[in-house]
């Protein structure tokens, strides 16, 4: 199977999954469906040969950022909050403003013009971890480092504000 046939595919899966977490009535099945959809995008930033970003999606999105979004579904009483049906007026509206801002990105995606890479600046290590490690590592080391101390003064100062003296009030 070519590399066209296989990113149409995955482009064709990952609408489909989009618009089944939108369409699809039960909430579950909505987020196993963005789920899938991040899956899809990871396979095209493989693609893309944008390993590193491909495998920080998967753990990020379709790790943790899902798993927050599954207990907020199962701790929600879903069944109060169901709406009764919509009117045909507010379908046919909600529609027809979904064809008109398809119509304006369409319209603005067609009036871009992206230039061709030339064949001599293309690197086939772009995406590759091992890039990155260098440039972080090497050219970005001192931002890379006070990013590092920042962080670590930001965890320190959640643990302070998160312990509890005693005989102090609980909110």
């Amino acid at each position: 199977m070519s590399a066209d046939k296989i990113w149409y595919l995955l482009t064709a899966l990952t609408i489909i999954f989009a618009l089944a977490v939108i369409l699809v009535r039960n909430p579950m099945y909505s987020v196993l469906c963005l789920v899938l959809t991040f899956l899809c995008l990871s396979c095209h930033y493989i693609l893309l040969n944008a390993q590193f970003l491909a495998v920080v999606n998967l753990i990020v999105y379709a790790g943790a950022i899902m798993v927050l979004f599954l207990f907020v579904v199962m701790f929600l009483n879903l069944r109060e909050y169901r709406e009764e049906t919509k009117s045909n007026l507010q379908k046919v509206a909600a529609f027809v403003v979904g064809i008109a801002i398809l119509g304006a990105i369409v319209m603005a995606v067609r009036r871009l013009q992206y230039p061709m890479p030339s064949p001599e600046q293309f690197n086939v290590r772009t995406g590759y971890v091992e890039v990155l490690g260098e440039t972080l590592f090497m050219d970005y080391l001192l931002p890379f480092e006070l990013v590092t101390i920042l962080f670590f003064v930001a965890m320190v100062g959640a643990v302070m504000l998160g312990k509890r003296e005693k005989g102090e009030r609980h909110f």
